[in-house]
């Protein structure tokens, strides 16, 4: 997991893929973090995105770093733990500004039966489970 949040975070921006319906949804996201041995990502409750994993919590996420992709399959779950809430607000002092632990807007999800794999066009693919 660790090498799969450090590859996210010098992504700086990754794109989460989530379905509407029958509808492919992606979009540019830029938090990761690590909160009690789990990979977390933070969005609004007032956002489609919200939504959509509430409905289908199976997304993938794709971002590119130094030559190489990384695809992370998985099932986000939501977390109402104020706690890592905060952690991943402290980890991203700039969204202060627009949520707070607890408001009722900020949404943290961790992912779950994940399956990560970076790869490139000069090494060999590397697989993760978590």
């Amino acid at each position: 997991m660790n090498e799969v949040y450090e590859f996210l975070k010098q992504c700086e921006t990754y794109y989460l893929a989530t379905v509407e319906g029958d509808q492919p949804r992606v979009r540019p996201f830029g938090t990761i973090d690590i909160f009690e041995g789990k990979l977390y990502f933070q969005t609004g409750k007032v956002k489609p995105v919200a939504d959509q994993l509430k409905a289908n919590g199976k997304v993938e996420i794709s971002g590119m770093a130094d030559g190489k992709w990384i695809r992370v399959a998985g099932e986000a779950v939501l977390d109402d733990n104020v706690a890592a809430q905060e952690h991943m607000l402290d980890a991203y002092p700039n969204l202060k500004a627009m949520y707070k632990p607890g408001d009722g807007n900020t949404e943290v999800y961790y992912l779950k039966n994940v399956t990560a794999t970076i790869c490139s066009f000069t090494e060999e693919p590397k697989t993760f489970t978590f």
